[in-house]
């Protein structure tokens, strides 16, 4: 079978060699007879998959001391809810950039409960670019910021310094470059891009945050009562989880994140390159604030599309056309994504030029 080079936005790709396990875990978990899909959460043969997956990420990501690692389910969409419910107080404030889609969703759910100030916004230029000039104010009970943007192609590079509470959603760029933990109060992450398959969603969170705001919160919105219980207040996702640390031990025995940035830096490159090189095609995402990991471009004469449709569909590409808000292709480039991939994508972008 021709191999097939996947660029899906998410779920995405996972590494050959984590799928295998996976796959036998589905038949026979842990020499048990049984699979992984019906053995109980609270065996001794998961709680040490549990275990391990919360280890991992506290070393992969060099998480420090104080700090509480969860999975949970529910995606980022709850973790919008799970942040103000945990951080925002009775009649508080909170301060957001609008920076996509998602930012867009999270600000939405945060007005259900208190005052939002965007202290910056790219929805004029079709998010295009990441807002910079802002001051993160004094008053505010947190600060959310979303790390990488999948449908515009957008990126942060680097944070702002604040005296408030810094929350992340790094739903598609977790685990793809090494970031300073201790800058954050709380990060949260869907798994279905760099961790695992769509189904657990991770929580690192200072534990200075827990019980700060005063509020009331629902059970299974409180991340004190899910921290105290070790991940296991109720069922957890167990089939992502377990792929999930299957992954982190596929990105800690090649490397870590230095060996991970590095590749996906050289993934980057090579598209955007091309990208900027091939007079075809054009970047729609400002060229400071690229993401490496979610590349949209568009073909400058629409009257090419369907040759080059057909050049990468030829080649086994697929999930690469850009979302409907940008039109256009989108090469999602995260971490299992060979470098051999990308260079199956630029040869059809030459292919292409050649004839013209």
């Amino acid at each position: 079978m021709a191999k097939v080079h996947n660029y899906s936005a998410g779920p995405c790709i996972l590494d050959e060699s984590v799928l295998k396990e996976a796959q036998a875990a589905v038949g026979n978990f842990d020499n048990l007879d049984l699979s992984l899909l019906e053995i109980s959460h609270r065996s001794k043969s998961f709680v040490a998959v549990m275990d391990e997956a919360t280890a991992l990420v506290k070393e992969v990501l060099n998480v420090p001391e104080g700090y509480s690692v969860i999975f949970l389910q529910g995606g980022a969409s709850l973790g919008f809810l799970i942040t103000v419910m945990n951080l925002m107080r009775e009649n508080g404030k909170a301060a957001y950039t609008d920076t996509g889609a998602w930012a867009n969703k999270a600000i939405k759910e945060a007005k259900n409960f208190g005052a939002v100030e965007v202290l910056g916004s790219s929805k004029d230029a079709n998010y295009n670019y990441i807002p910079k000039d802002y001051t993160v104010p004094s008053d505010v009970d947190y600060f959310h910021c979303t790390s990488n943007n999948t449908i515009y192609g957008t990126q942060m590079k680097s944070f702002p310094s604040c005296s408030v509470p810094l929350v992340c959603d790094m739903s598609s760029d977790i685990f793809s470059k090494q970031v300073d933990i201790s800058q954050f109060d709380l990060i949260y992450a869907g798994a279905q891009k760099n961790l695992g398959p769509a189904g657990a969603t991770l929580y690192i969170v200072k534990d200075e945050v827990f019980g700060r705001n005063g509020r009331t919160i629902p059970a299974y919105l409180d991340l004190q009562i899910h921290a105290s219980k070790d991940s296991m207040f109720n069922t957890p996702p167990v089939f992502s989880t377990y792929v999930s640390m299957l992954t982190l031990r596929w990105l800690k025995a090649n490397g870590g994140l230095a060996w991970i940035e590095a590749k996906n830096n050289e993934k980057a490159a090579l598209l955007y390159n091309e990208i900027d090189r091939n007079p075809l095609f054009e970047g729609t995402a400002n060229k400071v604030d690229r993401s490496n990991m979610n590349a949209c471009f568009v073909l400058k004469d629409e009257a090419h599309k369907e040759a080059f449709d057909k050049l990468w569909n030829d080649a086994n590409i697929s999930g690469i056309k850009g979302h409907r808000s940008v039109g256009g292709y989108r090469a999602s480039m995260y971490n299992a994504l060979p470098v051999e991939s990308v260079q199956v994508l630029v040869d059809c972008m030459k292919a292409l030029e050649k004839t013209v």
